[in-house]
């Protein structure tokens, strides 16, 4: 092989490289086009468009139009409207030499004093390095806050969720002395229940003897919380509570009868939670109070009949277990929802599940004094219409976009932005370390210089 021929081979690029320069071609286009849409999405927010739509915020239209998550919605108006104020990003941004990410974090901190180093960073650096850049000033920042004991106590919070296996996962962020508490409540309780168990009950790997195994700790804490929970419930100040408020109600499918004590079936579950076994419903029966809401082989609760105009808590029951929520479109509340007559009572209309439809305060509101209307066909299918009387969802719709087509749009669009593969490419180069601790420091100082 001629010297020639091996240079000309070495200075051709490969398929992967020409492939890669396609990507990054376009994910320019695409930072570029994300640019543009923050800033309709500015506007329709700002405009308040959404509520022509019924929607309670534009993150809930979002989220029904868009496909975005709440917290996906959220964030974008977020860094949509941060960017109102950040005009040199934005226009990094809308040249496609900014990715989202990159806006997204430095958008959580940038303001006019350091919005030009926060810019330096990012065409130089990784998104990894903004991101990480912008995690640090923050806690720094946060620790010279004279209120930041006052926001410990402010920011606290324990949220809960069901996980895909049907176990409850709980997360909780609390203060020092909260925590303390807490734990020291866990201790105690772990000091009740065993740390040991019979041989063979637990999986292999765990010490103990030929007839016991030792509990491992986390598990005892989690044997401890329950024992906690119980013991709160079982304090006689506790003791006359309303009891639907603290009502554990399980759902059993048409072909049981937990009643009667016979098994029940395999679709048993928790109220806004997962399945649960048939012994587990069997157990829970064996001592409590019980609601039975018969089912369909639908699943839809039956019909209670005509009462009062105050929806008794049977059928409140029986409604939330049909709707599961509020049933205006889009809307994802669950909780905190008011059971609304389709035909109001003063028109004759019966508290019956047939009449009765869930809808959360801002949608009620909207049905009852913001020109909307909730209708109900004979066979008990339940529509909304808008304030021009025209049914929600039949609207026409919008012509669909091929990938083509978008891809024909942006170079359209942007094509004086002279994008190209290199345009969102980082200028750090592998091996170099970046000084966080000293670029902390220069964003604190260019902050206190604009204060003073």
């Amino acid at each position: 092989m001629s010297p020639n021929l091996t240079v000309d081979a070495r200075l051709s690029p490969s398929d992967g490289e020409r492939l890669g320069a396609e990507i990054a071609e376009i994910c320019g286009y695409i930072h570029a086009a994300t640019c543009h849409l923050l800033d309709l999405l500015r506007t329709f927010d700002a405009e308040r468009y959404w509520e022509e739509l019924g929607f309670p915020s534009c993150a809930h239209w979002l989220n029904f139009a868009c496909g975005f998550g709440l917290h996906s919605a959220r964030e974008r108006l977020r860094v949509a409207h941060a960017l109102g104020g950040l005009p040199k990003i934005r226009t990094e941004f809308a040249a496609g030499r900014l990715s989202y990410s990159k806006v997204r974090a430095m958008t959580r901190v940038a303001d006019a004093e350091n919005e030009d180093f926060l810019l330096m960073v990012a065409k130089h650096g990784t998104a990894h390095h903004v991101e990480k850049l912008v995690s640090k000033y923050s806690r720094a920042e946060k620790l010279q806050n004279p209120d930041y004991t006052e926001n410990l106590h402010r920011n606290r919070e324990l949220t809960y969720y069901y996980d895909d296996d049907g176990c409850l996962v709980v997360k909780a962020r609390l203060p020092a002395e909260q925590g303390e508490l807490v734990v020291k409540a866990l201790e105690m309780a772990m000091e009740d229940t065993p740390d040991v168990r019979p041989k063979g009950t637990w999986p292999a790997g765990t010490s103990g003897d030929d007839t016991v195994e030792r509990e491992p700790v986390a598990a005892r804490r989690a044997d401890a919380l329950t024992e906690v929970a119980e013991t709160y419930l079982n304090n006689s100040k506790n003791s006359g509570s309303t009891a639907d408020r603290y009502q554990v109600v399980i759902h059993v499918g048409p072909h049981s009868d937990i009643s009667a004590g016979a098994a029940p079936g395999r679709d048993s579950h928790l109220e806004n939670g997962p399945h649960v076994p048939a012994g587990t419903s069997r157990r829970i029966g064996c001592d409590c109070s019980r609601t039975i809401i018969h089912e369909d082989e639908k699943g839809e609760p039956l019909s209670i009949g005509r009462r009062s105009r105050s929806i008794p808590p049977a059928i409140r029951r029986a409604l939330q277990a049909r709707d599961g929520g509020c049933r205006f479109p889009g809307c994802t509340h669950t909780k905190f929802v008011d059971g609304h007559h389709i035909r109001h009572w003063a028109d004759g209309g019966e508290t019956s599940l047939d009449n009765l439809v869930l809808l959360c305060r801002h949608h009620h509101r909207l049905v009852h004094e913001g020109g909307f209307d909730c209708r109900c066909s004979k066979s008990g299918e339940i529509w909304f219409e808008d304030r021009r009387n025209q049914r929600l969802r039949d609207h026409p719709p919008m012509n669909s976009i091929s990938p083509e087509d978008s891809l024909a749009w942006m170079y359209r669009e942007f094509d004086k932005a002279f994008i190209t593969h290199e345009s969102c490419a980082a200028k750090w180069h592998a091996g170099e370390q970046m000084d966080y601790e000293h670029a902390v420091w220069l964003m604190l100082a260019s902050r206190d210089a604009g204060v003073t």
